[in-house]
């Protein structure tokens, strides 16, 4: 397991409105770190900070962060977590996305060689494509269709790990890379065609699931509290990464949409629809890396963690209790 090297005064959450983000938020601050969210607001939303306004340790920045970041002060951490990162978003910012992974993650990466901080990214199991070794590990380069609908995602985040590592060779800024899985929670967009909002969504009204495909495809899917405890695990590490941090409980799709149903208690059964180009088949994680050197794995159970977000959706949809 390698070492803790530091706690953190002050931190910046570059996307820290976004969904995993204003989490992150969340978690630093309960820690006594002051944190400053930036965010354009292109996919993150107001409301997942709002509860935040009066919080004095918590600053709020209006800023995209292809463009140079303003003077921010001295920091601890960055997170660079902002990226369009649901193929419905990615899909209507696919140039948006591609800067972010890559002028966003330098100016990220100059803002943490100027305080001497440190520097995390949000990387993505996506970096591996449709793969053709399973489980994922660390040390495999991936299978991706470079120029697919997909690969705006794809390559924006295997470009900003490459960015980051010549930071921390050439420029000796402290880096760690997280290579996160699919995570749910509270706080996803309801249409931002991920699979578990869209399952709850629509079995809280009664209609069936939509899987693409055959739904035999896998999917090995987070509880969003256990993904920020593995980001921030990386984060006070030493360790440069990449790690993958996931749940490597392994479902097919089908599974977890019947899942979905049984839970809400909808008897509306699961309606296949066309499959998506570059779909990876199986998705799992191997988390050695992470158990090994962080001492960091899930612990929230996927029917307790869908349950919680089953919950949160169904507050909104008060026809739905």
């Amino acid at each position: 397991m390698s070492g803790v090297t530091r706690d953190f005064d002050r931190a910046v959450v570059l996307g820290g409105a976004g969904f995993v983000g204003s989490h992150l938020c969340d978690a630093l601050l309960d820690t006594g770190t002051a944190v400053v969210c930036v965010d354009n607001f292109c996919t993150g939303r107001q409301e997942n900070i709002a509860h935040l306004d009066e919080e004095p340790r918590f600053e709020l920045v209006h800023h995209d962060v292809t463009d140079p970041l303003p003077e921010l002060g001295p920091v601890d951490v960055i997170f660079h977590l902002a990226s369009a990162a649901s193929p419905v978003a990615y899909h209507r910012l696919p140039i948006e996305t591609l800067r972010a992974g890559s002028l966003g993650t330098e100016h990220g990466l100059q803002l943490a060689e100027r305080y001497g901080a440190r520097f995390v990214l949000a990387s993505t199991s996506e970096v591996y494509g449709d793969p053709e070794q399973h489980p994922q590990n660390e040390d495999y380069v991936g299978h991706v269709n470079p120029i697919g609908p997909r690969s705006v995602y794809d390559e924006a985040k295997r470009f900003a790990e490459a960015m980051t590592f010549g930071y921390a060779r050439q420029r000796g800024v402290s880096v760690g890379v997280a290579r996160i899985f699919n995570t749910y929670g509270p706080r996803m967009q309801p249409d931002d065609g991920r699979m578990v909002p869209a399952f709850i969504t629509q079995a809280l009204a009664d209609q069936p699931c939509s899987v693409t495909g055959n739904g035999c495809q896998t999917r090995s899917i987070c509880y969003v509290s256990d993904t920020v405890a593995g980001v921030l695990s990386l984060a006070r590490s030493s360790e440069a990464g990449p790690i993958n941090i996931g749940n490597p409980v392994e479902l097919t799709v089908n599974e977890i949409a019947s899942l979905v149903a049984e839970i809400i208690g909808s008897d509306a059964g699961i309606r296949h629809i066309a499959a998506v180009v570059d779909d990876p088949q199986r998705r799992c994680p191997d988390i050695s890396r992470a158990v090994q050197r962080l001492d960091w794995r899930p612990l929230v159970q996927l029917e307790e963690g869908l349950k919680q977000t089953i919950a949160w959706f169904a507050e909104r949809e008060p026809n739905h209790l």
